[in-house]
C-alpha cells in the first residue's frame, strides 16, 4: 500500500521491468476518487465507477416501498433521469505536502500527553484551515508511520453526485453471505455515478481509458484506492490486546445485531428493504472480523511478528540514539493496558454502541456542534474543525429517510446491551432508562424526538448551544445526560493514545533510520489514496485444489444450476433473459496478488498502460489476515473484469449509450 509520492520504483524495475513516470502516477492519482470507499473517473464527462455495495446506501435512501432501486436496479437513459444523492460527496486528491517539521516543532519537548495532544491538534487544525482558506480545497493532515510523518492532502470536492446505473442487488451480490470472501465468484458488483459542477456534468480531464478485453493471466496490474486501515505496525502488546479483548467484544456485538436484524427482516419484505443495507454491513463486518481473529490465532503469523519485533530490538540495542525507541515498547504496553480497562465503556458511551440510532447520532452532533463551535478552531473536537465542517453539515442535513420502527428496534436492543454491560443498578443506566424497560424507553425517545425533521435540525444548528439546550428534545437530553462521562472517556482515550502516538513515532524514526523508507517500505493504511501492485494469479488451497485466476459468465449459470437456483444463488430475470445473447466465455471475476483491505472496494485495477481492466470488490478469506501482515501465497484481491462489465451492460441491460461512453471516454453527442 504505497504512497503516491513515494512509489516503489526500484521494486517495480527489479521484479517487472516497469518504471511508472511521474505523469503516469499523477494521471492515476487524479482519476481516482474517494466516495466513502474507492472509485475512479472513466469519462471526461464526470462518469465514475465504484461498487454496487458502495452505492447501495444511496440506492436504499432513494428507494421507496413502490420503487426499490436497491433490489431492482436502476438505469438513467438520459441526463435528466440521473438520481441525485443528497448526502454523498466525492474527493479527488490534488496534492501532497510534507508538513512534519511544522507539526513536530509545535509540540513542546518533554510535554506531558495532554499538553502534547492539545498542541498537535491545534497546529494540525491551523494547517488545515490555512490550506482551505488559501486554496479552497478540502485539506487534511494525515498521520503516517503512527506519528513519524505528517502529510497535508488537498482534495477537490464534488457534492453533486448522481446515480447513472446500478444492477439488481442479486446480480451484484450473487451468492450472498455464503460466497462473501470466497472464490470462485460471479458478481456484477458495479455502480456508475456522475459528478456535477454548477448543475452540469463535471469536465474531468483525468479519467481512465476503459479496456474492453480486461487483463491476462500473469499480467502486472495496479490498484489505486483508499484502504481504510491496517494494523501491520502494531507491537505484540497491541496485537495480543486486539486478539484477546478487542475483536471478541466486537464480534459478540456484531453477532447480536445480526440475529436481531435477520429476524426482523424475515417478518416482511418492507422490513427487509429498510434494514437491508445495515444488515449487509453487519454480516460483512462479522465475517471480516472473524478473518482478522483467525489471523491473530494463527501461530505462524504471531510467531513471525514476535520474531520480527525481537530482531528489530536487537538491532537497536546498545545504540544510545535509539534508546527512546527501545523504551517505547514498554510505554505502548502500559498505555494499551490502561486503555483496555475502559474499552467497553468507551465503546458504549463515546462510540455510541449503547445507543444505536440515527436519531441519537443526530442529537449528539447537534449538542456537540453547539458546544464546540464557539471554541477556537484548534481546540475543538476534530470532527467539528473548520476543515471538516462542510462534510459534517452535509451528513447532518441529509434528507435520507429514518424509519421509526427500525430505530425502535435497534435502540431498544442497544439499550438492553448497555444495561447488561454496566449492570441494571448502575446509576447512569437508571438515569438513561428513566424507570422504564429498554423497549419502552426506546419507544418514548424515538416517538417524541423531533431530530428526524431536517428543518428542526437546521434551526437548532444555526441557533447554537442556547437553541439546542432550549429545545428540550428527549433525544438531545439523552445525549446531554451521557456526554460528561463520554467526553471524559474520550479524554482518557486521547491521552493514552498520545503516549502510544509518541512511542510509535520513536519506533518509526528508528525503523526508518535502520530499514529505510521511501520506495522500500510503506506506512499502515490511513483511509487515504495508496498504490498497490501485483499479478493476476490463481492459487492452491490447503487441500491441494487449484483455483484458477478467472471465472467466466458461463460459470455464473453453472453455479446457479448447481445450487438449484435457490436464494442467494438465484438469477435476476434480466440475466435469465440475456443468457442467449451473452458470450459465455467472457471473463467475469478474477483474482490478483494486489494488496487490499476494507476501503479498497471500488478501486480501479489498471494495467501498465493505465487502462481500466477491472474493479476491486472483495478479497478471499485468506486475504483477511492482511490486516496484520501481507502474504500472497493464498491471499487474493477479487475484481470484476472490465470485459464482463461491457458485456453485461450491452447484452443484459441494453445500456448501449453507457457502453459507448465507457469505450469512447465521453458522452456521445446527439
Amino acid at each position: 500500500m504505497w504512497l503516491f509520492n513515494q512509489p516503489p520504483r526500484e521494486i517495480l524495475k527489479e521484479r517487472h521491468q516497469f518504471d511508472p513516470s511521474d505523469a503516469w502516477l499523477e494521471h492515476l492519482q487524479k482519476s481516482s476518487v474517494n466516495i466513502g470507499a474507492s472509485g475512479s473517473f472513466v469519462s471526461e464527462d464526470g462518469l465514475l465507477i465504484s461498487n454496487h455495495h458502495v452505492g447501495s446506501s444511496s440506492l436504499q435512501k432513494l428507494s421507496t416501498k413502490e420503487k426499490n432501486y436497491l433490489r431492482d436496479g436502476f438505469y438513467a437513459r438520459t441526463e435528466a433521469e440521473e438520481l441525485k444523492c443528497d448526502d454523498l460527496e466525492i474527493n479527488v486528491l490534488q496534492s501532497i505536502e510534507d508538513v512534519s517539521a511544522r507539526v513536530n516543532e509545535a509540540v513542546p519537548k518533554g510535554a506531558d500527553a495532554e499538553t502534547a495532544f492539545a498542541a498537535r491538534r491545534k497546529v494540525i487544525a491551523d494547517i488545515e484551515k490555512e490550506s482551505l482558506d488559501k486554496t479552497g480545497l478540502k485539506s487534511e493532515v494525515v498521520t503516517l508511520w503512527q506519528g513519524g510523518t505528517y502529510h497535508l492532502y488537498r482534495y477537490k470536492r464534488y457534492t453533486d453526485v448522481r446515480i447513472v446505473f446500478a444492477p439488481e442487488q442479486q446480480a451484484a451480490f450473487f451468492g450472498g453471505d455464503p460466497d462473501n470472501f470466497e472464490f470462485p465468484r460471479f458478481d456484477f458488483d458495479i455502480c456508475l455515478f456522475r459528478a456535477y459542477e454548477n448543475g452540469k456534468p463535471a469536465k474531468t480531464t483525468n479519467y481512465l481509458k476503459f479496456s474492453p478485453t480486461g487483463p491476462r493471466d500473469g499480467e502486472l496490474v495496479f490498484v489505486s484506492g483508499h484502504p481504510g486501515r491496517t494494523s501491520r505496525l502494531l507491537t505484540m502488546a497491541e496485537l495480543e490486546n486486539v486478539r484477546d479483548q478487542g475483536l471478541p467484544y466486537s464480534l459478540a456485538s456484531l453477532k447480536r445485531r445480526e440475529v436481531l436484524l435477520g429476524n426482523w427482516s424475515e417478518r416482511s419484505d418492507e422490513n427487509a428493504r429498510r434494514a437491508r443495507q445495515y444488515f449487509f454491513g453487519v454480516q460483512n463486518s462479522r465475517k471480516a472480523l472473524n478473518g482478522f481473529l483467525a489471523g491473530l490465532l494463527n501461530p505462524d503469523l504471531m510467531n513471525a511478528k514476535a520474531t520480527a519485533e525481537k530482531d528489530f530490538k536487537a538491532q537497536l540495542a546498545g545504540k544510545p540514539e535509539f534508546a527512546d525507541a527501545l523504551a517505547a515498547y514498554g510505554k505502548i504496553a502500559e498505555a494499551t493496558k490502561a486503555l483496555s480497562k475502559d474499552q467497553a465503556r468507551y465503546a458504549l458511551l463515546e462510540q455510541g454502541a449503547g445507543f444505536d440510532s440515527a436519531a441519537f447520532r443526530i442529537a449528539r452532533t447537534l449538542l456537540r456542534a453547539g458546544d464546540e463551535r464557539p471554541k477556537p478552531n484548534g481546540e475543538r473536537l476534530e470532527e467539528y474543525s473548520d476543515a471538516n465542517k462542510a462534510s459534517m453539515e452535509l451528513g447532518l442535513f441529509s434528507p435520507a429517510p429514518i424509519y421509526t420502527d427500525l430505530e425502535i428496534l435497534t435502540l431498544s436492543d442497544s439499550l438492553t446491551f448497555f444495561a447488561t454491560q454496566l449492570g441494571g443498578d448502575n446509576p447512569l443506566v437508571q438515569k438513561v432508562l428513566a424507570g422504564k424497560s429498554p423497549h419502552a424507553r426506546a419507544v418514548e425517545l424515538i416517538q417524541d424526538t423531533k431530530v428526524r425533521d431536517v428543518a428542526f435540525r437546521k434551526k437548532l444548528y444555526e441557533g447554537g448551544a442556547n437553541a439546542v439546550s432550549a429545545a428540550n428534545d428527549p433525544m438531545i437530553e439523552l445525549a446531554k445526560l451521557i456526554d460528561p462521562e463520554a467526553r471524559a472517556l474520550r479524554k482518557t482515550y486521547e491521552d493514552q493514545n498520545e503516549v502510544k502516538h509518541q512511542a510509535h513515532a520513536a519506533i518509526a524514526r528508528a525503523a526508518n533510520a535502520v530499514l529505510g523508507t521511501g520506495g522500500s517500505r510503506y506506512p499502515d493504511a490511513t483511509g487515504t489514496l495508496r498504490l498497490a501492485f501485483g499479478t493476476v494469479k490463481g492459487y492452491t488451497e490447503d487441500d491441494g485444489q487449484a483455483v484458477p485466476a478467472f471465472t467466466t459468465i458461463a460459470g455464473l449459470y453453472d453455479r446457479s444450476k448447481t445450487m438449484n437456483n435457490r436464494p442467494p444463488f438465484d438469477l435476476p430475470a434480466s440475466w435469465e433473459a440475456g443468457r442467449k445473447h451473452l458470450n459465455l466465455k467472457t471473463p467475469f471475476n478474477f483474482v490478483s496478488t494486489c494488496d487490499i483491505i476494507g476501503g479498497n472496494s471500488g478501486s480501479p485495477v489498471v494495467n501498465r498502460a493505465g487502462e481500466f481492466v477491472g474493479i476491486i470488490f472483495d478479497g478471499n478469506l485468506q486475504s483477511l489476515a492482511w490486516e496484520y501482515a501481507f502474504d500472497d501465497k493464498q491471499g487474493r484481491a477479487t475484481s470484476v473484469d472490465s470485459a464482463a462489465i461491457i458485456e453485461g451492460l450491452d447484452k443484459v441491460y441494453h445500456a448501449k449509450e453507457l457502453v459507448r461512453e465507457l469505450l469512447d471516454g465521453k458522452r456521445s453527442e446527439k
